[in-house]
C-alpha cells in the first residue's frame, strides 16, 4: 500500500507533532488562538521593559547618519553603473 509524502513525515519526524498534515492536528490549532495571544503579550512586555531605547536626540542623530550614509552609498553606486556601463559601450562598439 502506498503512502503519502506527508504521512510519512509524520511518521518519521523526530519531533512528535512536527509536520502534521492531519485534519485533527489542523483543526485543533486553528481555532487555539490563546497561544498567539500569549506571544504577543509577551512581546510587548519585553519591548517595554528589557529593550534599551535611545534618547530622542540620539535616535535622531542616528537617523541622520543612516541618511547620509544612504546618499553617499548610492552616489557610488551610480558612478560605479555609469563607469560600467561605458565600459561597457565602448566594448560593443570596438567588437561591431
Amino acid at each position: 500500500m502506498f503512502t503519502g509524502l506527508a504521512q510519512l513525515v509524520e511518521h518519521w519526524s523526530p519531533k512528535p507533532g512536527v509536520g502534521s498534515s492531519s485534519l485533527s492536528t489542523r483543526a485543533k490549532n486553528k481555532y487555539n488562538m490563546t497561544g498567539i495571544v500569549k506571544y504577543v503579550r509577551e512581546s510587548f512586555e519585553e519591548l517595554r521593559s528589557h529593550v534599551s531605547w535611545p534618547s530622542f536626540n540620539e535616535g535622531l542623530n542616528l537617523t541622520v547618519l543612516v541618511a547620509v550614509f544612504s546618499v553617499i552609498f548610492s552616489l557610488i553606486i551610480w558612478g560605479l553603473d555609469s563607469v560600467f556601463s561605458r565600459i561597457i559601450k565602448e566594448f560593443f562598439n570596438l567588437i561591431s
